[in-house]
């Protein structure tokens, strides 16, 4: 009984021994689970090139900001000076009539008194009409002897006329009108043709 004993002592090492061995392995293992620390020159590195990429987002941002503040600022003033677009085109056919009312019978043909005053009526009409669109930013296009800009006439017929530069307008069928730098109507024109270029311009 006693030999057995011995030999399973043997076989099987005390508790303490083998609590002890498992220890010094632990001990003497490198613990892979810590990460090591940054040494100061790589975290600093690091830090810079955080700051430079918050600071360029922070620049794009602002940039942003500002070209939305610009174009809702040029959306305004658009909308502002552009709102009696509308309204004005409805207009211009009074002012239309208005001028071929006076066209229809020149002030020398008129011989009575009445029809006189009925002609200084309209044209006083039509004085005041086109000082309203004057003081709104409409303007009246009439460019008989000018130069054809296709930005603003419409070409309605050509005329031979050698007395006159090719390509300037000879006959103003119907005014045209700009509401401050936008066409609201061409010019509707007689262009010569057939006559000495125009003068390049200076």
């Amino acid at each position: 009984m006693d030999d057995t004993t011995t030999k399973e002592q043997e076989e099987f090492p005390a508790a303490d021994e083998a609590a002890n061995n498992n220890t010094d392995g632990l001990a003497g293992a490198p613990i892979e689970s810590q990460a090591e620390e940054s040494s100061p020159e790589v975290r600093a590195a690091e830090l810079d090139a955080e700051l430079v990429e918050y600071k360029d987002r922070l620049l794009r941002a602002l940039a942003e900001t500002e070209n939305v503040r610009r174009r809702a600022q040029r959306e305004r003033e658009d909308a502002s000076k552009y709102a009696i677009a509308g309204f004005a085109k409805d207009l211009l056919s009074a002012a239309d009539n208005l001028r071929r009312a006076l066209e229809s019978l020149p002030e020398s043909e008129a011989t009575d008194k009445r029809t006189r005053s009925l002609l200084a009526g309209v044209a006083a009409t039509e004085r005041e009409l086109l000082g309203v669109f004057e003081r709104h930013g409409i303007k009246r296009i009439d460019p008989k002897g000018e130069v054809f800009d296709h930005n603003f006439h419409q070409a309605i017929f050509e005329a031979e006329r050698l007395d006159q530069p090719s390509g300037s307008v000879v006959e103003v069928l119907q005014p045209g009108y700009v509401l401050h730098d936008r066409l609201l109507r061409p010019a509707m024109v007689g262009v010569a043709k057939g006559g000495p270029k125009p003068p390049e311009p200076a």
